[in-house]
Formats: C-alpha cells, sequence, structure tokens
C-alpha cells in the first residue's frame, strides 16, 4: 500500500479538463521537428492514454482543421495546423455557433470581461484585418 493510499488520499488518475488532451496533443505536434505517428504522440503523452484515445483526438483535431494528416503507409502523420489559442478560439465559436440568439451572448460576454480584457478586445476589433481577412 503506498502512503497516499495509507493516509487516504485518492490516487486514481486526474481527469483532463474539456479541451486539455486536445491542447496537449497540439502542443505536443507543435514541438515536433515535423509530422509524427499517433504512437509517437502518445509517448509524448506520457504513455498513459489508449492509443484508440489518441487517433480520436487526432480525428477530431483534423475535424476542427487544427491539424493536418498525410498517409504514411497504412496509417497516417499527423501535423499541428493551430495552436493552443487557436483551439480556444475554436471552441468559444463553436458554442457562439450553437445559440439562437448571438447579439445576446455576445453582448454578456463582452460584460462579463474584466476592465483590462474587455479594452483588448476592443482594441483588437479596431484593428484594421490582415489582407486576405473580412
Amino acid at each position: 500500500m503506498t502512503k497516499a493510499e495509507r493516509e487516504g488520499r485518492d490516487t486514481s488518475p486526474r481527469r483532463r479538463g474539456q479541451g486539455e488532451l486536445e491542447a496537449q496533443v497540439v502542443a505536443a505536434l507543435r514541438r515536433a521537428p515535423g509530422a509524427r505517428t499517433a504512437g509517437w504522440v502518445q509517448e509524448q503523452l506520457g504513455g498513459d492514454l489508449a492509443y484508440t484515445t489518441v487517433i480520436t483526438i487526432l480525428t477530431r483535431l483534423h475535424a476542427k482543421g487544427a491539424v493536418s494528416r498525410e498517409r504514411v503507409g497504412r496509417s497516417f502523420e499527423w501535423t499541428a495546423v493551430s495552436d493552443e489559442a487557436g483551439l480556444a478560439a475554436l471552441r468559444m465559436r463553436k458554442v457562439l455557433d450553437g445559440e439562437a440568439d448571438r447579439e445576446t451572448v455576445l453582448a454578456r460576454f463582452v460584460t462579463a470581461l474584466s476592465p483590462r480584457d474587455e479594452r483588448l478586445l476592443r482594441d483588437l476589433l479596431a484593428q484594421e484585418p490582415a489582407e486576405g481577412e473580412d
């Protein structure tokens, strides 16, 4: 029996928060010098995840446009297209897209921001769009 078990502490693996695993996968791929296999990603995450879980996360990230894949033999090699901030933005957009009253949702979001974050958002909105963006 471990010390943690004798002291009555929970020794089960911590459950990751929503989006945390996706962010970890993207971060691992961004550190890679090139495209990598799902097995490599699994190793980078500590190996405690099932291979099928890693494949599921990579497939979901591919559907979101956050990673790209290229067939190599019978499997794929994966490359990060987005970063952690991009993933957060995708999650925010998905929530907004799921609401019927976008104006109210956006208004409530802005009023819930700290003054600093609201200022930052206003500054970002005031910037000229980059070429090719609308």
